[in-house]
């Protein structure tokens, strides 16, 4: 848990790092797009699942992330997957059939829709993690208040609104190694988070689970009296020290940003194949 980076900003002076974070988000959201899109058929979906997964490569190559910081990750996801494959093995399916087990059936469309859940949470934990790696908490605040700004009309508050994500964001990485540091000091004292019966195993999560939401109390009382002690006032009028500035690079992003989204549109929408643009080129 020490090593994982979602939540956890780290400064470089890349070229992902220097993009306005509207721009990041934007792109954050067109990415998500492309993932949950359905389109022409199974070897379609996979063709744009790699193009996504090889563009966020480029990405984290250029950011500077480590591929092992995102491997780590996907370490609890193990458990999820095996139980998203039992569930769609178990639901009826109809279709071609992979393999039997005795009298019962294992069908083409459980496998392929397991994966399409693992391949989709794999591409969103990246993305996540490029976005809040490349990000500072507050200029990830100001974005999202500037795409909020039109609310403000009908009194919504965007500015708590904002603030709220980008705490819960900037928490995630504290929260995580709040949990080793007690699961370090738990196992001190004798507590087998590995083995053991099952009831050993609850009293074992909750001398885990009760330290843990204390800790992230304390942490947020000690937060909001620090905030207070600043004179925050979510309510009052705000000036910047750091005045966010859009520059070419980041308008040749947006151009980049809404090919993607217009390619990606045109191909769910035309129920175009691999076959079919490939021919067209030609």
């Amino acid at each position: 848990m020490a090593n994982l980076a979602l939540g956890r900003y780290v400064p470089y002076n890349s070229p992902i790092h220097r993009l306005d974070p509207r721009l990041k988000l934007f792109a954050l959201i067109v990415f998500m797009v492309g993932v949950f899109m359905k389109f022409t058929n199974v070897g379609m979906n996979f063709i744009i699942y790699g193009v996504i997964f090889l563009l966020i490569s480029m990405m984290m190559m250029v950011s500077h992330i480590r591929f092992s910081s995102l491997f780590k990750q996907l370490k609890a996801l193990w458990i999820m997957i095996a139980f998203l494959l039992v569930i769609n093995t178990i639901v009826p399916n109809s279709g071609a059939i992979a393999f039997s087990i005795g009298s019962w059936n294992i069908y083409w469309n459980a496998i392929f829709q397991t994966l399409y859940i693992i391949i989709r949470l794999v591409l969103m934990i990246a993305l996540t993690m490029v976005l809040t790696s490349t990000t500072r908490p507050l200029d990830l605040t100001y974005a999202i208040e500037w795409y909020l700004m039109p609310l403000k009309v009908v009194k919504f508050p965007t500015h708590e609104i904002a603030m709220t994500i980008s705490i819960a964001l900037r928490f995630i990485p504290t929260l995580l190694d709040e949990t080793y540091r007690i699961m370090k000091a738990q196992a001190s004292r004798g507590v087998d988070f590995a083995g053991g019966k099952l009831s050993e195993k609850v009293r074992a999560i909750i001398s885990l689970i009760v330290p843990l939401f204390i800790s992230a109390f304390q942490r947020s009382e000690e937060l909001a009296n620090a905030m207070e002690a600043r004179g925050y006032n979510p309510s009052g009028k705000r000036t910047r020290y750091r005045v966010m500035k859009w520059r070419l690079p980041d308008t040749f992003g947006l151009v980049l940003s809404a090919i993607l989204l217009s390619g990606l549109v045109m191909v769910s929408v035309l129920k175009l194949d691999f076959v079919t643009i490939v021919a067209g080129w030609f």
